[in-house]
């Protein structure tokens, strides 16, 4: 167990792209008057650390990557209200926006011309402490466990804006089945949607998990669906699943791309586009995603599958994400 000084914190820092994260210590920073410090119980491994880690997303290096947070607060910010020291919160990808911008004004802070991103352009949560603007922290709902709701703030976050970007549609393919997927479906079957799942050829195991959470049928991405869908989301960022999607879709169907990075999208013929089909992307997420997916995630009764890593492990949890060796989430726990 990792046990931080009164006045130091533990962390897994990347100080350039392309290097493994190497452990750190430093001072325990202080809030600012709107943020909130956070001793950190458990992070998420998202794919998109895989990017910044590889330099496919620009980040502020040296940075400590992590956008799946869950803490408890143990200093308030002055001007902070509404949170109290030992509140648990979550703090997701969308770290800060400017509050000034279009975009801003009109409620899509999502796409702010001035955004921060948690383990990107500000320090994230694979450490033993953590600050975070208290505009984008959220209470996390006592029915889930620190590592069981870990996943929720991003892989399920990005997950429900993506579903919502669906729109009210009844079969629905999912193309890539890890983090995000297992989470959304299991919401999907709640509203009684039904959810075709689409992984890389040959993963059997993948295909057995999508079906034991309910998914109607399972088979690999170069494959078409028995039944067209109505819309599809693509959570693996492979650029070439997006033609794939567009002909398993039927006539009016939208392709979604949720991936903040994806490879290029190879050229298509445009009648795999006709019929007033749609490709549209995801791009993080509003403080409403948030409130709204938490009480949805609750309502439904959501259960993560979780693969737990001690912090100084970072590096074997972004392999084992990589090399498509985690079922469900993995979780880093600075306590372990």
């Amino acid at each position: 167990m990792m046990r931080p000084s009164l006045a130091m914190m533990y962390a897994m820092q990347l100080d350039c792209p392309g290097k493994p994260l190497g452990l750190t210590a430093r001072p325990i920073p202080e809030p600012k008057p709107d943020e909130l410090l956070i001793e950190v119980a458990a992070c998420g491994v998202c794919r998109t650390d895989l990017h910044v880690v590889d330099g496919e997303i620009p980040a502020h290096y040296p940075i400590i990557p992590g956008h799946e947070i869950v803490g408890r607060i143990i200093k308030v910010g002055s001007n902070v209200e509404g949170f109290a020291l030992g509140d648990r919160v979550g703090v997701p990808w969308l770290g800060h926006s400017c509050g000034i911008c279009p975009y801003c004004r009109s409620g899509r802070e999502n796409l702010c011309d001035q955004p921060e991103f948690t383990g990107c352009t500000r320090d994230g949560g694979y450490a033993t402490h953590v600050v975070a603007d208290v505009h984008y922290c959220f209470p996390i709902p006592s029915t889930f466990s620190d590592i069981a709701a870990a996943p929720l703030l991003c892989a399920g976050l990005i997950g429900w804006r993506a579903l919502r970007l669906a729109g009210d549609v009844h079969r629905i393919g999912l193309y890539g089945f890890g983090a995000a997927a297992h989470i959304i479906t299991q919401v999907a079957n709640w509203q009684e949607r039904a959810v075709y799942a689409f992984t890389k050829q040959g993963d059997a195991a993948g295909q057995a998990f999508a079906r034991s959470l309910g998914c109607a049928w399972a088979g690999a991405s170069d494959e078409m669906p028995p039944v067209p869908l109505e819309a599809a989301i693509l959570f693996a960022p492979v650029g070439t699943l997006v033609p794939a999607a567009l002909r398993a879709v039927a006539k009016g169907g939208r392709v979604v791309c949720a991936g903040i990075h994806m490879s290029d999208i190879p050229a298509f013929p445009y009648a795999d586009l006709w019929g007033e089909r749609m490709i549209c992307s995801v791009a993080n997420l509003t403080r409403e995603d948030g409130t709204s997916f938490f009480e949805i995630a609750e309502r439904a009764k959501i259960e993560t599958t979780t693969q737990p890593f001690r912090l100084t492990d970072a590096n074997d949890a972004l392999a084992a994400l990589r090399d498509g060796k985690v079922t469900g989430a993995a979780v880093i726990v600075p306590s372990l």
